[in-house]
């Protein structure tokens, strides 16, 4: 089965970086949300991501417009009836990707396969609330998406081999790697990412070094692009808050209980890159030195 056309659910930071990476390897992508504020803001988002490529001698004007024409923002989820793969990245809110499933599945041919963005939740679960539990799995993006060679593709208990060698085959296609994970809440990444942010976060609180200072020691001690307390800016830190809130009532394990400061920050609004304001501060997507 080849993928040429694929719906994205959820226009958020990963929702728009996995539209780009389609869009540039030529595949026709349907993005759909609930407001038309966030397509808006998605599409100047991705706008300006290939401004900034156009700048650095990436692309070419020519090759935007093509990439741009390959997207199509809509809040009609009608319109994904006949893709061939539907990616969701919606919030890690239960019950709102189960409802979200329940109601594609209703909508989309059979042989359409569902995959879904989470790093916490349980893909059987998920799975559980369609018709097509065999033709379900997590596909698990990187930030940025197009920059990261890894994803992690997740078998749920029912995803069948015929499932998982298609998924394998279209990452490969958009020049990514990658790596076979059985369900287990955090899979490899979030599940190593999330305490590191923590501790990043319990470092700064007891004054051992600032945020900038923690940042410059995984950068420049371990070749990080971007260090922890970045990371989670980049990623919002209300999706921090409720992965970290998720594990920790899943494994019960003090490593993955959030850090007050970040749920001091979320509830003042500051949620990071998309606010403007987080553990630093960020305008049009660039941090603010």
């Amino acid at each position: 089965m080849t993928i040429r056309k694929v719906g994205v659910i959820g226009a958020g930071v990963m929702g728009t970086g996995i539209t780009q990476m389609l869009a540039e390897h030529g595949i026709d992508v349907i993005v759909i949300d609930k407001e038309e504020s966030i397509l808006e803001q998605s599409k100047q988002h991705l706008i300006q991501a290939l401004d900034k490529s156009i700048e650095k001698w990436g692309i070419t004007e020519t090759e935007k417009k093509v990439i741009l024409s390959k997207i199509h923002y809509t809040l009609d989820k009608q319109s994904l009836k006949e893709v061939d793969l539907i990616i969701e990245s919606i919030d890690e809110i239960l019950d709102e990707k189960k409802e979200l499933f329940r109601e594609i599945d209703q909508i989309c041919i059979p042989s359409t396969i569902f995959a879904t963005n989470t790093s916490t939740l349980s893909i059987t679960e998920l799975a559980s609330e369609t018709n097509r539990p065999d033709k379900f799995i997590g596909l698990n993006f990187t930030y940025p998406v197009t920059k990261r060679e890894l994803v992690q593709i997740v078998r749920g208990l029912e995803t069948s081999d015929a499932t998982y060698q298609i998924a394998k085959e279209f990452v490969e296609a958009m020049g990514k790697t990658g790596i076979q994970v059985y369900e287990s809440p955090g899979y490899v990444t979030v599940r190593l990412m999330m305490p590191l942010i923590n501790e990043a976060i319990n470092i700064v609180m007891e004054g051992v070094a600032s945020e900038e200072d923690v940042d410059k020691a995984m950068k420049l001690g371990f070749g990080f692009q971007y260090g922890p307390l970045e990371m989670a800016d980049r990623m919002g830190l209300d999706a921090v808050l409720r992965v970290s809130e998720a594990m920790y009532k899943e494994y019960g394990d003090v490593r993955f209980r959030p850090a007050l400061t970040l749920k001091k920050l979320v509830r003042a609004g500051y949620l990071g890159e998309k606010t403007g304001q987080g553990f630093f501060r960020y305008e049009n997507g660039e941090r603010i030195k």
